[in-house]
């Protein structure tokens, strides 16, 4: 015999309210107790151990794997283009002795074959050492690289970061108020900064702010004894290298936040009688930013590479000065340690803006 419905539904509620009882000597809290379809308590999970548990760990080993053999490919390419190349390190100097000549080819083992050549260098490469430096005596290429790189690590990470910054702000103020003066006027200045490429910025500014006002260092890390970083000479080739960016990430933020406005998602949210405000910090900024990350990557990794016109204007002895000099003077260890740096520091940015665009779009999966 079957019984009445609302029997069952005496018996249901009875035993939520045991579950809910039960929980309670456990959790403190009714508000605090979090409970799956079935209504059985289940513990609370950290946002850290949620973020970490999104994190696809399978594509990223996947993706380190492949780095392998991408890595190796640039460096035989590398290699090969550099060998290919007419001249060689020491042609510019005056002769010498056919003995003593031989005997330089030899301390630097040049007198091999080219491929005992290329062994020899991905045997030190693997364990850490990218060689001598043929023109800079005395000095190795990983201390010259640990010297550069330092200052190029730090103008290219506060050049993107007042990008991101500077340039979210400016998109997002011009994306809500679409088709205004304030829109026409920050997308006006965002296709200046596109336009002006950063060897005429960096001298005009240079112009201005320090010869003119004298507020910063027209260039270099300062005289002796005070020889180092810092905002005085530091400030304007951040900003050199920050404005293309500021502009590119402006335009990009202010067409996705335009299209976020208007998804379904957003109708949703005021319907439910958020305020604006909260419609765009919880829902609206988060969806947003998704193009930007992917952007993020990328772009980390050109700004890397593209602080070398940056550090020959303002003469800071950063990684691209190292590899511009190494590439006009045939030192070849130089020009491919630089070329090694740049590209594990590519790999590991397009892998990261990966991870973090996972992480922010739970809807994504790469396993």
């Amino acid at each position: 015999m079957s019984l009445p419905v609302s029997s069952v539904l005496i018996g249901c509620r009875y035993k939520l309210r045991i579950a809910i009882r039960n929980a309670k000597r456990v959790h403190g809290s009714r508000d605090q107790i979090p409970f799956t379809r079935n209504g059985i308590a289940k513990k609370n999970v950290s946002s850290f151990q949620r973020a970490i548990r999104r994190i696809p760990w399978a594509y990223t080993f996947r993706r380190l794997l492949i780095a392998i053999p991408t890595m190796l490919a640039i460096i035989t390419m590398a290699f090969l283009m550099m060998r290919a190349a007419p001249g060689g390190p020491f042609d510019g100097e005056r002769k010498l002795p056919h003995a003593i000549e031989q005997a330089r080819l030899a301390y630097f083992g040049m007198d091999k074959p080219v491929h005992e050549q290329y062994f020899d260098y991905v045997g030190g490469v693997l364990v850490g050492d990218f060689g001598p430096s043929y023109k800079t005596l005395g000095k190795s290429v990983n201390d010259l690289i640990s010297d550069g790189l330092p200052i190029s690590l730090t103008i290219g990470f506060l050049a993107m970061g007042l990008g991101l910054v500077v340039g979210t702000l400016l998109g997002v103020f011009a994306g809500l108020r679409q088709n205004t003066s304030a829109d026409y006027g920050v997308m006006g200045i965002a296709m200046a900064g596109i336009s002006i490429p950063t060897f005429v910025t960096g001298p005009i500014l240079i112009l201005i702010f320090a010869l003119g006002a004298g507020i910063f260092a027209v260039g270099g890390l300062g005289t002796y004894p005070n020889i180092g970083m810092s905002w005085h000479n530091m400030t304007l080739p951040v900003i050199t290298l920050a404005l293309p960016q500021i502009a590119i990430i402006s335009r990009l933020m202010r067409a996705s936040i335009i299209e976020t406005m208007r998804s379904n998602h957003i109708r949703t949210a005021r319907s439910k009688g958020l305020t604006e405000r909260q419609v765009i910090t919880r829902h609206a900024l988060p969806a947003a930013m998704l193009p930007l990350i992917s952007y993020a990557g990328p772009a980390m990794a050109r700004v890397m590479t593209g602080s070398v016109v940056i550090e020959k204007i303002f003469g800071l002895p950063g990684l691209g000065t190292y590899f511009v000099d190494g590439a006009l003077n045939r030192d070849y260890t130089l020009v491919m340690g630089a070329i090694i740096v740049y590209a594990g520091l590519i790999v590991l940015l397009n892998l990261l803006a990966d991870i973090l665009y996972a992480l922010l779009d739970p809807k994504v999966k790469y396993d």
